[in-house]
């Protein structure tokens, strides 16, 4: 007992550093399954993967990555332009990787179990110099 009284601060440093592991977890959902720009265009070419973009339309028809489908979050468990097959592989995407997690819970539980979150969202799609288009706003 003495051994824990007299290095109090070996316990102290020894929580704050697994606090701060864990603080990226809590706060970016470290359960979400993130991907890079680069691994979303492998998915997408080797596993016929599906890119779907849950931005806003006025946001999607400003800028979004070439082949996303856009599904706004908001009418995303309504929608009828996500894949039939629920086993297909997604990439959801939006413009800072903010909303996609949310995105992702909600894909989940329309039993798509195979979805991945852009890291970054369309900022990090086109860091990687990866083709964006724009489009006619409705």
């Amino acid at each position: 007992m003495n051994f824990v009284i007299e290095n109090w601060y070996l316990f102290v440093a020894a929580l704050v550093s697994g606090g701060m592991l864990i603080w990226p977890m809590l706060t970016q959902g470290g359960g979400t399954a993130r991907v890079s720009a680069a691994d979303a265009v492998q998915i997408i070419n080797r596993e016929r993967g599906v890119l779907i973009d849950v931005s806003e339309p006025a946001e999607y028809a400003a800028a979004h990555p070439v082949g996303a489908k856009s599904v706004p979050l908001a009418s995303l468990e309504a929608s009828r332009d996500l894949p039939k097959n629920k086993s297909l592989p997604l990439v959801v995407v939006c413009p800072t990787g903010t909303r996609a997690p949310r995105a992702l819970a909600v894909l989940k539980k329309l039993g798509f179990e195979n979805t991945r979150v852009l890291a970054g969202g369309l900022a990090a799609w086109r860091a990687a110099n990866l083709p964006v288009e724009k489009t006619a706003s409705a």
